[in-house]
């Protein structure tokens, strides 16, 4: 007897209130630590340092947030995302929990809301993903928005999803570890360039460094975090499916190599990723392209005498330094899906990224 088994999900299959339980679950191993970091340049020392992570009362170095991010934005790809035609927004990303080698982490999505458009063939779905370790604490947790075609998925395996009350789940107000947001020992010897006192509203920073991406790299990262969607895998769907009729590079990873581009001149200093917002993919990135990034202060705070909080708007630009684009009076740091006039073709990531940095003293 012959099968086809599909995954994911038409608009038409989405339940508001509705829990997909993701079946992935993987134990994130130092193997898994090393190859991110090898692809993923980013500063921040509590997820590099076993001795910084300790200084901060943290058991081990943990898990890097951009690969918790990764893994599950991939895992729900399962359920939610598989049929999609393009994933719309990031919104409300945090890492209340640390994760560290050697946990096992799952996923489970629960549907917000649908909604179709004007054209009545497809439809918008929001989502929020919860990542969890083994011991049921989330480790990351974050909403998103899908575009996905109306109708239902043939040969989908019919396994009914759970129906849960409509609320928001208690770590959307966690913001970090709460041993991070006491007494900070006193900076290292040799630190990066910009601690808080160095950032100021309104400042731009033009990241100079660039990130060429190769084929066999995001084929193989997107198959570690379980990304099974085939517009990232498969040349034959995309020859026929894809708006570039060639596999685009996987979102979660152009945002991990825009973030990381932008770290050693931002976030040297910071001792947590906070959480990310107001994210969207402006345009596709393809095997080839050469990545940039932008960053913007937009707000600071105060969070007692040894650190504080910076709110950074980081701009993704392919092929084109922020630099030039900026001299050129290009509109970077404007949401780019809002737009009505002043368009940048050349951005590829936008988000807010907010961090827990030191002060100087």
């Amino acid at each position: 007897m012959l099968h086809t088994i599909r995954y994911g999900r038409l608009f038409d299959d989405f339940v508001p209130g509705a829990v997909y339980a993701h079946p992935w679950e993987v134990t994130v191993d130092e193997g898994m630590l090393a190859f991110f970091a090898a692809s993923f340049q980013d500063v921040i020392p509590t997820y590099a340092s076993r001795r910084a992570a300790r200084g901060l009362g943290l058991r081990d170095r943990p898990v890097h947030p951009l690969l918790l991010l990764n893994l599950g934005l991939s895992f729900s790809v399962h359920d939610v995302s598989e049929q999609a035609i393009a994933h719309l927004a990031y919104m409300d990303v945090r890492f209340p929990n640390a994760c560290y080698p050697g946990d096992t982490v799952v996923a489970a999505s629960r549907v917000i809301g649908t909604r179709p458009v004007s054209t009545g063939d497809k439809g918008v779905v929001h989502v929020r993903t919860e990542v969890s370790n083994q011991d049921g604490e989330v480790v990351c947790s974050f909403e998103r928005k899908v575009l996905v075609r109306v109708g239902k998925v043939s040969g989908r395996p019919a396994i009914p999803p759970q129906i849960v009350a409509d609320e928001r789940p208690t770590a959307t107000l966690a913001r970090a570890p709460a041993s991070l947001l006491g007494e900070l020992a006193p900076p290292p010897r040799a630190a990066f360039p910009t601690f808080w006192d160095d950032f100021e509203v309104g400042d731009v920073y033009a990241h100079e460094a660039g990130r060429t991406v190769s084929e066999a790299e995001h084929m193989q990262l997107t198959t570690l975090f379980r990304n099974s969607h085939p517009m990232h895998v498969d040349e034959r769907y995309c020859q026929k499916s894809s708006f570039a009729k060639t596999r685009v590079v996987f979102g979660g990873l152009v945002l991990a190599w825009v973030l990381s581009l932008s770290s050693r001149d931002t976030a040297g200093n910071a001792v947590w990723d906070l959480g990310l917002d107001e994210g969207a993919h402006p345009s596709g990135v393809l095997a080839g392209d050469t990545l940039y990034a932008a960053s913007s202060v937009v707000a600071k705070e105060e969070r007692g005498k040894h650190a504080g909080v910076v709110v950074l708007r980081v701009i993704g630009l392919k092929n084109t330094p922020a630099r030039v684009l900026l001299e050129r009076g290009a509109d970077l740091f404007t949401p780019e899906l809002g737009k009505t006039a002043g368009r940048v073709p050349e951005k590829a990531v936008e988000i807010t990224r907010t961090l827990l940095v030191r002060r100087r003293t």
